[in-house]
């Protein structure tokens, strides 16, 4: 048999001859989109970071002045409050902290975000403080069917018999269905299920709830049944005209099996692990999302979620898919966004909101070295001005990560990709380290002012 080894060796000797090449061969452009340089020597070569002038976004939008920020102490990324007296910035979130013993429910946040947090990236290590913290356990909300369950360290889900969409489905979502998350399913077959294990070895508190629900649409009946740690079943037999229902077990559970084995028509949303008193974090990701896509959830959704699952802090972050090459003047996103959260302050007259900021991006220069990009700079103050004109809080994560060439260092740790863009779980846990503490402060310091105000 003839030896073809040595023709694979050719090969590669021609590919990489040719890409060292293209490497001595300058920038351009193709239809008017300049090529990226091509060069496969760039990870052996030494990162050196340009810190470049900002001072020309005072000419495109002047830096906003909080009506209140906290005289930080160090090391700490002082949240900016830009409320006024309706009080839709922090308030609502450490007032709900300070009344957790009392509630009959957990403190809750609806984290919404992009890529960044996808699969509870940074989310799941916030989630784990924020309860060592304040108390509470479980995962959160998650859709019946998760397209990244294998990816998620969090819960283990496994599932069937659902017709599954996603707002990442590229054809056949419709808007008007979906749920808080941007998912909804349908059943495929006559019976469907949904297990969802705790986990012990990610973080803490994921391992035991006390309280898991299912949430519903059902026109006419419904035949449900819960079965926790494997044993104990609970049916249920409910009937509706299109209401959002939740279904709910107790106890101290380890996993639960929701199954549907009867229904006229329904649509399914999302199950729920948690515990009270404490706190719960629902991650609520959209890859691909500028945060526009929050507009496309009806209303009477948000206003149905707000009755059966409130919420005192809803997080808003976004910014890796608005930055735009050479784009610096972000006024329409600007625009964009105030239509979101007025929609999202209807839906939510009690929560807080919260703007948290692109993060460190960065980008290879001709000469290998490495720079943020002019237009996350520009993102970020026009992502502050939202929040200042619309009277909700802010938290510029990209100076809270270390500003110019964090994300450079991240990656030299093992914490992001060499894209220099997204980070991982690692890079996750350090930067929800960061928030957490800037979260605890804001909330000690509200403490120390409302008893001040008291004497």
């Amino acid at each position: 048999m003839k030896n073809y080894l040595r023709y694979t060796f050719y090969l590669m000797f021609m590919v990489v001859g040719a890409l060292l090449i293209m490497g001595l061969l300058p920038k351009f452009a193709i239809g008017g989109h300049t090529m990226r340089k091509v060069d496969i020597l760039s990870d052996l070569r030494e990162k050196k970071v340009i810190v470049e002038d900002t001072t020309y976004l005072d000419s495109i939008i002047p830096q906003p002045k909080p009506v209140f920020i906290d005289t930080c102490k160090t090391g700490v990324t002082c949240i900016e409050d830009y409320s006024d007296s309706t009080a839709r910035g922090m308030a609502p979130f450490y007032e709900a902290l300070s009344r957790r013993d009392t509630m009959n429910r957990p403190v809750r946040i609806a984290y919404y975000g992009d890529s960044f947090i996808e699969a509870d990236i940074m989310t799941s290590d916030l989630r784990s403080m924020l309860q060592s913290e304040y108390g509470g356990s479980g995962m959160g909300y998650t859709p019946v069917s998760y397209s990244m369950t294998e990816f998620r360290p969090t819960v283990k889900q496994s599932f069937d018999g659902w017709d599954a969409h996603s707002k990442i489905d590229s054809i056949g979502f419709i808007n008007k269905y979906q749920d808080i998350s941007g998912h909804y399913a349908f059943l495929s077959d006559s019976t469907a299920f949904t297990l969802l294990h705790g986990v012990k070895k990610y973080a803490a508190h994921l391992d035991t709830c006390t309280t898991s629900s299912f949430y519903f649409r059902t026109y006419g009946t419904t035949n449900l049944s819960a079965s926790v740690n494997g044993r104990i079943t609970r049916s249920f037999l409910v009937s509706g005209k299109g209401e959002l229902q939740k279904e709910s077990v107790n106890g101290k559970i380890g996993s639960v099996l929701w199954t549907v084995s009867h229904s006229d028509s329904a649509t399914f949303y999302g199950i729920s692990m948690e515990s009270y008193p404490g706190l719960c974090l629902d991650n609520f990701s959209i890859r691909g999302s500028s945060g526009i896509h929050l507009n496309q959830i009806p209303l009477q959704t948000y206003l149905d979620f707000h009755q059966l699952r409130k919420y005192d802090l809803i997080v808003l972050q976004f910014g890796l898919n608005i930055t735009a090459h050479r784009v610096l003047d972000y006024t329409k996103y600007k625009n964009q966004m105030k239509t979101v959260i007025d929609h999202l302050k209807e839906a939510f007259p009690e929560a807080g909101i919260l703007l948290i900021s692109i993060g460190d991006r960065e980008n290879t220069t001709d000469n290998g070295e490495l720079h943020t990009l002019p237009e996350v700079k520009a993102l970020i103050r026009f992502q502050q001005a939202i929040a200042a004109e619309n009277h909700i809080a802010f938290y510029n994560l990209y100076n809270a990560m270390g500003g110019e060439g964090s994300i450079v260092k991240m990656v030299e740790k093992g914490q992001a990709n060499r894209d220099y863009t997204h980070i991982n779980f690692k890079g996750g846990k350090q930067i929800a380290g960061i928030l957490f503490e800037s979260l605890k402060y804001g909330q000690e310091q509200y403490e120390r002012r409302k008893a001040y105000e008291r004497e």
